[in-house]
């Protein structure tokens, strides 16, 4: 039916995947509230 059927798969492949970032990037995924805390070491404000 097609000549190349593997470069139309890829070319599906590609248009598909575009589509997939155009409906993250319109409704991306909710971002977590939690807070980050790291404790520091204190030898970093420490004097010399």
């Amino acid at each position: 039916m097609f000549r190349r059927p593997v470069l139309l798969l890829v070319l599906f492949l590609l248009v598909l995947a575009g589509a997939g970032l155009l409906a993250v990037g319109a409704f991306p995924p909710a971002a977590s509230p939690t807070t980050v805390e790291r404790v520091l070491s204190n030898d970093r404000f420490q004097t010399r």
